[in-house]
């Protein structure tokens, strides 16, 4: 019998691959039935917002395991710089993993999601704030718009992934250089 763990890893990788999976399909991606699944979640919305949760924890681990606020404090525009190379390679594994939550409207539903999601995005800010402060990124552009940039380009990235229009091994470099260097020429 899978753990409540393995459950909910098959059940993010289906997702993944099928974003509006049943709760059957949940449960046969985990090698049990629907029954057996809603004894660990009663509804679809409980499995996602676990799900959610989740995710929102890996975010968290993300900024935290980057250092974004003790990097951002010592205003270094090298300490920054590799700290932004960092937090997007984190993102990017993150959105491997959690790509369908990138854009499950549900997740945006739930207010406990949605306010530590908020809390989230001002640390976020406040680093690019202090990258820009730095010279690491443009200061002429409202550091939010830089993590919608981030978010968008997390989602192109899973959706490539997802059509095989480019290859994970690239993914770092092609959306660090894209977001630090646009499309222009060089």
């Amino acid at each position: 019998m899978p753990t409540r763990d393995e459950i909910l890893g098959a059940a993010q990788r289906q997702l993944n691959a099928q974003p509006t999976a049943s709760m059957a399909d949940l449960a046969a991606a985990a090698g049990i039935g629907r029954a057996t699944l809603h004894r660990h979640f009663a509804t679809r919305e409980d499995l996602l917002h676990e799900l959610g949760t989740r995710s929102i924890d890996r975010w968290r681990d993300s900024l935290d395991g980057a250092d974004v606020a003790g990097v951002a404090a010592s205003g270094d525009p090298v300490r920054i710089r590799t700290c932004l190379d960092d937090l997007l390679s984190r993102y990017l594994a993150d959105s491997d993993d959690f790509g369908f939550a990138l854009t499950d409207f549900s997740l945006t539903a739930a207010p406990d999601l949605v306010a530590r999601s908020e809390r989230l995005v001002a640390r976020e800010v406040a680093f690019y704030a202090a990258a820009q402060a730095a010279g690491v990124l443009r200061a002429d552009l409202p550091p939010r718009w830089l993590a919608h940039a981030v978010y968008g380009l997390l989602v192109a990235a899973r959706d490539a992934l997802a059509v095989g229009d480019v290859a994970r091994r690239d993914l770092d470099t092609l959306v660090l250089s894209t977001f630090l260097t646009g499309a222009q020429q060089p």
